[in-house]
């Protein structure tokens, strides 16, 4: 069988350290082509750039590997590897490793997760992954994560990915969590206790950051948020069509008249 090219990307900028573990994981499995952003996108959601020109410059991982990085978005990075930046078609993009847990709402805010959105929407399987972050501020093991990350992306490339659909995959932290093997589940709810706070600049004027705590989750069974509070690899097949299926019928029965 022919090696697989799997695309990396990230929304944590192409030095990342989360980052060149996880490539250095899937060496092992098929050819790796690295495009990511110049900069940090944490929390940039799905971003397809048209108001200005993106630029693509060539640079090195720390390990002295060859990578593109672009002031473009983690989607964007996708769209150009797909649209011309990698001349050889991609069988795999792979998204990660994010040093905070993707669950829940937080898909929507996701750079990670909405570049292997942008890789499904461009007819490719695209795969997330996310390290829950330590209570403690401890630094993550993104060696180990990436060892969990590859047994997923093994049996993605083997078996494959139905169209229109991505894997969100979480993994727990260690060691203050002992991973106790893979469980499959759906897209649970968080619960954000964000703070809006003021300041003011040197001339008088107002301005924001959102602040608070760290977010929660609602603990039920059989969501993302509880399956990795119960020390498991949490792996969630999402699709990109979002139809309320279940309100279309009520939908219909609705008096819409000019």
């Amino acid at each position: 069988m022919a090696e697989k090219h799997i695309l990396v990307t990230n929304d944590d900028g192409i030095q990342a350290p989360s980052m060149l573990a996880l490539v250095r994981a899937l060496r092992k499995i098929g050819r790796v082509s690295v495009v990511a952003p110049d900069r940090n996108w944490s929390a940039s959601g799905h971003v397809k750039t048209l108001s200005r020109p993106l630029f693509v410059r060539e640079t090195f991982l720390a390990d002295g590997s060859p990578a593109y990085m672009t002031d473009g978005a983690p989607s964007d990075c996708v769209a150009l590897a797909k649209m011309g930046i990698i001349n050889e078609p991609i069988d795999l993009v792979v998204s990660g490793i994010n040093p905070n847990a993707n669950i829940g709402d937080d898909i929507t805010y996701s750079g990670t997760v909405t570049a292997a959105m942008e890789a499904v929407i461009n007819g490719i399987p695209g795969v997330a992954f996310s390290h829950d972050s330590s209570p403690d501020d401890e630094p993550a093991d993104f060696d180990r994560a990436a060892q969990y990350a590859s047994v997923v992306v093994k049996q993605v490339l083997q078996k494959g990915l139905p169209k229109d659909v991505l894997l969100n995959v979480n993994i727990p932290f260690q060691p203050s969590v002992k991973v106790k093997g893979f469980r499959i589940c759906r897209q649970g709810k968080r619960i954000y206790r964000d703070k809006l706070i003021k300041y003011q600049d040197p001339h008088g004027n107002p301005f924001y950051w959102f602040g608070g705590e760290k977010p929660l989750g609602e603990m039920t069974e059989g969501t993302d948020y509880q399956t990795l509070q119960a020390g498991f690899v949490a792996i969630t097949p999402l699709q990109l069509d979002l139809t309320a299926e279940h309100f279309l019928s009520d939908l219909e029965g609705w008096e819409f008249s000019l």
